[in-house]
């Protein structure tokens, strides 16, 4: 086994999600649904009964006008329905039509399935130890951040530890092409 360098623990966090989302993506891909649609699909079902459309932006990571673009597709499948809010008709709020239900028990049985592949041969305890780790690492970073969706302030980060915008463009650029 190589050393690991904590130095690359970002990286590997980033890269274990994209390799995992990424198998998913593949076995869903026969069932018609890109990434974007099955993420939103789940997201939706873990939100309740309905969920505006910039929560749902909130919670997938994603900005509106992306998200927006993806309900529309999605209503147009008859997987979701849109209507005007009540108490603001600027705010559309999003829900699963009945149809959906189907599609969602088969992207959850799949990920299921994906997942105990996934972890088959990792000790339990090791799993157990991986998995305390990565939420204390989640608490500390939406402490850091103010995780806006769960009603934290946001804290500016810590001076001197900024990156560089035209690093950070660079960056950006690099990993969609």
């Amino acid at each position: 086994m190589t050393k690991l360098d904590p130095e690359q623990i970002g990286l590997l966090l980033n890269d274990t999600w994209r390799a995992w989302r990424a198998k998913l993506d593949s076995r869903l891909k026969p069932l018609g649904l890109s990434q974007g649609k099955w993420r939103t699909l789940v997201h939706l079902s873990k939100g309740g009964d309905q969920i505006s459309q910039s929560e749902l932006a909130a919670r997938m990571a994603i900005e509106e006008p992306t998200l927006a673009g993806l309900l529309r597709r999605l209503e147009i499948d008859g997987w979701i329905k849109r209507r005007g809010a009540s108490h603001d008709r600027r705010c559309k709020t999003v829900r699963l039509a009945r149809k959906s239900n189907v599609i969602l028990d088969e992207i959850l049985g799949t990920a299921r399935e994906l997942r105990h592949e996934l972890i088959a041969t990792i000790p339990k305890r090791d799993l157990q130890t991986c998995m305390q780790v990565l939420t204390r690492i989640r608490e500390r970073a939406e402490e850091a951040n103010g995780d806006s969706s769960n009603g934290r302030r946001i804290a500016s980060p810590p001076v001197g530890r900024t990156r560089p915008v035209a690093r950070s463009i660079r960056l950006r650029r690099t990993r969609s092409a």
